[in-house]
């Protein structure tokens, strides 16, 4: 219950429902926390005894325990202090945006690949030009394999290999740019 200073009226600390809302937030925390691998979880900033909590909160196949040891783990959550939640949160949200990062890139690759695919020498001319270590002899090789594979319905190994090349080649890029 909210309690009232005797002097002004005005009400001291936070109303239930921000509490509540704050043990939803931690509860929701505990959630993801027991969703991530356990390699993931060895890497986040947890003290042991929430690490045991949460390996064995994966472990547990039962629908009614699990929960229970996801709430057992939101309750210590709880009891740590707003630093601890905060660094946890932000080192979720980072994987999360790393990855995010990761397959729009991959996406990228396959737009490009597609492009070279559909498209004929001027876009594999704009590719070498953009990227000068680049084996345009290997490149084009891999996309007339890759035409036939799709035109006569056999296995994409070309294709595949186009993907890796690009890959490759469009990964090592800045690394290669940033050299003077």
């Amino acid at each position: 219950m909210q309690q009232v200073d005797d002097d002004s009226g005005e009400y001291d600390g936070p109303s239930r429902s921000e509490l509540r809302r704050e043990a939803l937030a931690v509860r929701e925390l505990a959630e993801r926390l027991v969703e991530q691998p356990p390699a993931r979880l060895q890497q986040l900033p947890l003290a042991e005894d929430l690490l045991a909590i949460a390996l064995s909160a994966q472990r547990i196949t039962a629908q009614i325990a699990h929960k229970r040891q996801v709430g057992f783990l939101a309750k210590k959550l709880r009891r740590e202090d707003d630093d601890t939640l905060i660094a946890l949160r932000a080192a979720l949200e980072h994987d999360k945006a790393d990855s995010r990062r990761e397959a729009a890139a991959l996406h990228r690759v396959e737009a490009l690949r597609e492009q070279l695919i559909a498209g004929g020498d001027a876009e594999l001319g704009d590719l070498v030009a953009a990227h000068p270590r680049a084996d345009r002899q290997r490149l084009r090789q891999l996309v007339r394999n890759a035409r036939e594979e799709k035109l006569r319905n056999k296995p994409p190994h070309s294709y595949r290999e186009l993907f890796r090349e690009l890959r490759d080649l469009v990964g090592a890029a800045p690394a290669v740019d940033e050299e003077p």
